[in-house]
């Protein structure tokens, strides 16, 4: 369903040649729900823009869904859902329920199909109280269910969710890990979830990708990867020690 082959993405940065992905190679089959982890500067957002079809890989190769997403960006949309955990996709003065009928408009969902998901996402996501406030009105909380809700409207194959629960209390993070495990166990919806919450991986994630330098670090189970480290270390400790190996060595840059 996700496929990258030794894919690379560079930039100019004042006079010189950035890579923030580099020779980056991975599988994600259908219906795995599988959790992306890396420092800041890693090479996460970048990754999930290519995916998104965003950015244009400067090498290698990228398909999602069977699709190139750079070339493919319009027949890409309508088969992928993307939550921004600190961007949001919804139209910010107008009510929530409004939002969600542009969404419907633009995917050119049919209405009765569009009510039936609608009314399945409210229930799942608890939006009733609230569809009819201005989104600039609402919690965070509130509007990242709105932002899932939005993603979902069209039955999407795969959902690609970047920090979807940063800044969430307890309660919130909760809600939302309960209904992504729903989304992907009964409706088959192959998830990646790129977060700085380790518990976000550990509650959802069956596979693990860390990218590192724009490389990929490890890719595994989340067994996997605590069997990397001895004795009794928590999943925190060792996904730190991954990130501080050979952090000495600076990013890849080139002059231009």
């Amino acid at each position: 369903m996700i496929e990258t082959e030794r894919a690379g993405r560079t930039f100019k940065v004042r006079g010189a040649v950035v890579h923030a992905v580099r020779d980056l190679s991975f599988r994600i089959e259908p219906g795995e729900f599988v959790g992306c982890l890396g420092p800041n500067g890693a090479g996460k957002s970048t990754t999930i823009k290519m995916l998104c079809g965003i950015l244009t890989p400067t090498s290698g190769r990228v398909r999602v869904a069977g699709l190139d997403p750079s070339r493919g960006r319009t027949a890409l949309a309508r088969r992928i859902g993307v939550v921004f955990g600190q961007r949001t996709t919804l139209w910010w003065d107008l009510p929530l329920r409004d939002s969600f009928e542009l969404v419907r408009l633009l995917y050119k969902v049919d209405r009765k199909l569009f009510q039936v998901r609608l009314d399945e996402l409210t229930e799942a996501l608890d939006l009733g109280g609230f569809t009819r406030t201005p989104v600039r009105q609402l919690s965070l909380g509130q509007r990242m269910r709105g932002d899932l809700a939005a993603a979902l409207l069209h039955d999407p194959e795969v959902l690609v969710l970047d920090e979807p629960t940063i800044g969430l209390d307890v309660v919130s993070k909760a809600g939302i890990r309960s209904f992504l495990l729903r989304v992907n166990a009964e409706r088959g919806t192959t998830v990646l979830l790129t977060t700085h919450d380790l518990g976000d991986v550990e509650r959802l994630c069956r596979r693990v990708l860390l990218i590192d330098h724009g490389r990929l670090a490890f890719d595994g189970t989340v067994g996997d990867l605590m069997a990397t480290a001895p004795g009794q270390a928590t999943i925190e400790e060792v996904v730190t020690r991954l990130y501080t190996r050979g952090r000495a060595a600076p990013p890849p840059v080139e002059p231009v």
